[in-house]
């Protein structure tokens, strides 16, 4: 059996738990405790050698395996299942560089936005500019491919928007510096991807709290 090391109060931790949810995939799920380092330790250093969630871990025909980094995660089960990602080639690589994209810019910054603004023990100027503005370019980047595209891999929903929705849901825009009426396209993809059943349940028995803004510009 398939089995998720995850923490469900983070938008990495969700990614793969919403496409475990749409695939209706059976699989065991350890919730790694960051309150205790549980992420530091030794034993989940053997799955996770830069000590992040989420993981997988799997026996298949040809021996035990052990995945981290979000994106690898999402691309090894939409591949193994044949769902959630194009076989048609232009669509397949759209899929993937909107996928990477989420990993490699709008993740990483969002995460700094989130950081400075809500958990810094300090305001810190430059860096809620630096981070403020480059999380408002993400979305404005965001917003033109949605639209140019119904889902950022094309016309049917993928990997890539089940990477990118948690991280700029309605628990996630003030700690951004995001007013969402000004992008009106990803608030309608937000909507359309909110509705599904699949998501609208791991989100009920997983609700996000927004985060509590303590620094602002």
């Amino acid at each position: 059996m398939l089995t998720l090391y995850t923490n469900y109060n983070t938008p990495n931790g969700m990614k793969v738990v919403l496409l475990l949810a749409e695939l209706q995939i059976e699989h065991k799920v350890i919730e790694v405790d960051f309150a205790k380092n549980e992420q530091l330790s030794d034993a989940f250093l053997q799955i996770s050698p830069n000590n992040k969630i989420p993981v997988i871990t799997e026996k298949t025909n040809s021996g035990n395996i052990a995945i981290f980094e979000s994106g690898a995660i999402m691309l090894y089960l939409a591949e193994k299942n044949e769902q959630f990602i194009p076989k048609e080639t232009q669509a397949r690589s759209e899929t993937i560089v909107w996928l990477f994209w989420q990993n490699a810019s709008l993740g990483p910054m969002l995460g700094q936005a989130h950081h400075f603004s809500t958990f810094a023990p300090e305001k810190i100027t430059y860096a809620l500019e630096r981070y403020t503005n480059e999380a408002q370019r993400l979305y404005k980047v965001l917003n033109k491919r949605l639209v140019e595209s119904q889902y950022l891999g094309g016309n049917e929903i993928s990997i890539a928007d089940l990477a990118a929705y948690p991280w700029v849901n309605e628990a996630r825009h003030a700690a951004q510096g995001i007013k969402i009426e000004k992008y009106p396209q990803i608030n309608a993809w937000l909507h359309k991807i909110a509705q599904r059943p699949a998501i609208a349940e791991a989100y009920q028995k997983h609700p996000q709290k927004p985060l509590a803004v303590k620094h602002f510009l």
